[in-house]
């Protein structure tokens, strides 16, 4: 993937790297408990607060929000970053302009250890978010290496994967579609079909970062092998697989982001059209997602 050929976001990065972490209001996950935890949060979408908690001290907040001054925007994570959420702006912002609409681009912010997030306190255990009270990214870069270590897997288009798909939910929110979802949810019956909507969310945003790399592989020259680190990718982060890993009996009504070939299959669905209309996972009959 020739990531250095794509458009940058035009200031659409916030840095924070390098502010001290979570300095008096942090929670400390450690032991298998911690892996687990990590494990399960860190691929997609789920708001920190809702597993770690945390507050919102306003010291804490502060010491999160003012970067380092021994942090540059020259480094490759940074440029990396930016140039993803560049090409995340152009393309939605064409699919958008093309219905008729007007796409408002999202900010990704780069940090280190934890942070303060529109929805509530971010920490690197839980991965990768975005969060709709701000419309932001929330991405600490040693997620990357924690993508190599304990998922054996990783690579640049596995790495702008990730971030392409909390773009989907940016997407998600821009269409309302988030806000459908979460009325479905607080009227489910059961928690198996609260569970149902979150997985279908979850898949749309799959598909969505698979339309992003369709219309990106010319500009970033992306090979079969690319997109064969986005599958591998796609199939560590299925449920079933990660509900093994944290030597958890598979249960599927507990899934809340769809197994290895579900996130599979609709990311290769994106990425083989290229169209958001072949996204609908919302009226595709369950066992047949």
């Amino acid at each position: 993937m020739d990531w250095k050929n794509l458009p940058g976001s035009g200031g659409g990065v916030e840095d924070r790297r390098g502010a001290g972490g979570l300095p008096g209001g942090g929670i400390a996950v450690g032991g298998v408990g911690g892996l687990i935890i990590a494990l399960i949060a860190m691929f997609f979408g789920i708001n920190p607060g809702d597993i770690l908690g945390g507050g919102n001290d306003t010291q804490t907040q502060q010491s999160q929000q003012s970067p380092s001054t021994q942090t540059t925007q020259n480094d490759e994570a940074y440029q990396f970053v930016d140039k993803v959420l560049g090409s995340t702006d152009q393309v939605w912002g064409d699919i958008f302009k093309q219905a008729g609409r007007t796409y408002t681009d999202p900010r990704l912010v780069l940090y280190t250890r934890g942070t303060q997030s529109g929805c509530g306190q971010a920490n690197s255990a839980v991965g990768p978010f975005y969060c709709p009270a701000d419309q932001k990214i929330y991405l600490d870069t040693s997620f990357f290496t924690q993508m190599d270590r304990q998922l054996g897997g990783g690579g640049d288009f596995a790495y702008a994967y990730v971030i392409a798909h909390e773009v989907g939910h940016h997407v998600q929110n821009e269409l309302g579609i988030s806000d459908q979802v979460e009325r479905r949810q607080r009227s489910a019956r059961t928690e198996a079909e609260a569970n149902s909507y979150s997985v279908r969310l979850e898949l749309q945003a799959d598909c969505f970062a698979g339309v992003w790399g369709n219309k990106t592989q010319q500009d970033a020259k992306i090979t079969q092998a690319d997109v064969q680190e986005a599958v591998a990718t796609a199939e560590a982060i299925g449920d079933d697989n990660l509900q093994r890993q944290g030597q958890v009996y598979v249960a599927p009504d507990s899934f809340t982001h769809g197994s290895a070939a579900q996130r599979v299959k609709w990311f290769m669905t994106g990425f083989k059209s290229g169209n958001p209309n072949g996204c609908d996972t919302f009226n595709v009959n369950y066992n047949q997602l």
